[in-house]
């Protein structure tokens, strides 16, 4: 006999959508996400207890075992304890907050920067402090959910452009009336994609309309840019972008987000950005850890040096099958496979030879774009590569 408590619950609306939710069901039956790995080391991981290539991680510069950035984490642990138990505004800053943003700022040629606990938490605030109801802003139609969420916080008006369109997006701003104060919101890297964004362009299509332009560079920073100093810096743009956000989850090894621009705005952003008011800060040793990995980055370039490198080589093996990158430009590299079907056979034959990778599909990329995600690390050994293009010609017949 069923208890009344759990009779009565099954009759509430949103429970049911819950119980009976298709697409739930259906990630529930293919299972692909969510994995566990049970081990790790570098770029090796073990999953159901197999070893394999970790092919999906966005540790590009590959500092998440660098001797001097584990270190950096673990003394900090022991000099701080775990946590500052507060949000920033009241009883949670730390001078290690104060050292990380001015290392940042000076790395970024900006003024000021705000660490986050979170990239995401940085870059919806980068959006939704500055814009407010009665804004429009323009938004290319790629940008990442992080984005899309700061906008609708932010109450502005939503204009749209096509992807990395400078001629769109002077035709969406040209209709909008010349006196509403307009943001321009897009990413240095689309990671879903691997392109780099058209800034030089972009940019210049902002001034002609005084956009204030929000850049989000979490796969840029990095990656692209003087010693990785992001796409800004690898366009000579810097005096045309007001806020540059992103995470420091990629490069710099860490958890936790930045947004960085002039003293004026981080401090706007600071008493009018709840979303920074209210989170709680940073933890001690993963702000330790990306302070040492921003180091490292500047003291070490071979690791952008070997990153470009295994991209190069990684992409002409690509090449040699025929596989679709969709001209992809940076270490994100896609496989467009086309239908959900499809992908999902090549994902799973990519397992099969132990290569770790994500799949991507409608609506997360647009109709018939369904791919697998893949990002190539300074980690990767020549090797590897080779055993991932195995595994690639293995999964392209498994697929057709």
């Amino acid at each position: 006999m069923s208890l009344p408590f759990f009779g009565r619950s099954s009759q509430k609306p949103i429970l049911k959508r819950c119980i009976q939710d298709d697409l739930t069901k259906r990630r529930l039956r293919y299972a692909p996400y969510y994995h566990a790995m049970e081990a790790q080391q570098g770029n090796r991981v073990r999953l159901n207890g197999r070893d394999m290539i970790m092919l999906a991680s966005n540790d590009y510069l590959g500092l998440s075992f660098h001797p001097k950035v584990v270190e950096a984490g673990r003394s900090a642990l022991l000099q701080w304890g775990t946590s500052t138990t507060g949000a920033r505004t009241a009883n949670g800053s730390r001078a290690y907050h104060l050292e990380l943003e001015e290392k940042l700022a000076a790395f970024l040629g900006r003024e000021a920067c705000h660490v986050h606990s979170a990239g995401y938490l940085s870059c919806l605030s980068g959006v939704a402090a500055f814009a407010q109801k009665g804004d429009i802003i323009l938004a290319d139609k790629n940008i990442h959910s992080c984005l899309w969420d700061g906008i609708r916080l932010s109450t502005a008006a939503i204009e749209r452009f096509s992807h990395n369109n400078p001629d769109d997006m002077r035709a969406v701003a040209s209709a909008a009336p010349a006196a509403t104060p307009k943001m321009l919101v897009i990413e240095g890297v689309y990671s879903m994609e691997g392109h780099i964004c058209r800034l030089p362009e972009l940019s210049a299509v902002a001034e002609e309309f005084n956009c204030f332009t929000v850049l989000d560079d979490a796969h840029g920073f990095g990656v692209l840019g003087r010693g990785g100093r992001g796409t800004v810096d690898h366009f000579g743009v810097n005096d045309k972008i007001d806020v540059i956000c992103g995470s420091m989850s990629k490069s710099l090894a860490s958890t936790g987000g930045f947004v960085a621009g002039s003293r004026d705005v981080i401090e706007y952003m600071r008493t009018h950005g709840k979303h920074t008011i209210f989170s709680a800060a940073l933890s001690p040793a993963q702000a330790a850890i990306a302070s040492a990995s921003l180091d490292v980055l500047q003291t070490e370039p071979e690791h952008l040096e070997r990153l470009w490198a295994n991209t190069r080589r990684y992409k002409t093996m690509l090449k040699s099958l025929g596989l679709d990158t969709w001209e992809s430009e940076t270490p994100a590299v896609p496989i467009v496979l086309g239908e959900m079907e499809r992908a999902y056979a090549f994902w799973k034959a990519l397992l099969e030879k132990g290569v770790f990778t994500v799949m991507s599909v409608a609506p997360a990329v647009p109709p018939g774009k369904d791919l697998i995600r893949t990002a190539i690390s300074a980690l990767h050994t020549d090797e590897q590569i080779d055993r991932i293009g195995e595994a690639m010609a293995y999964a392209l017949k498994k697929a057709r």
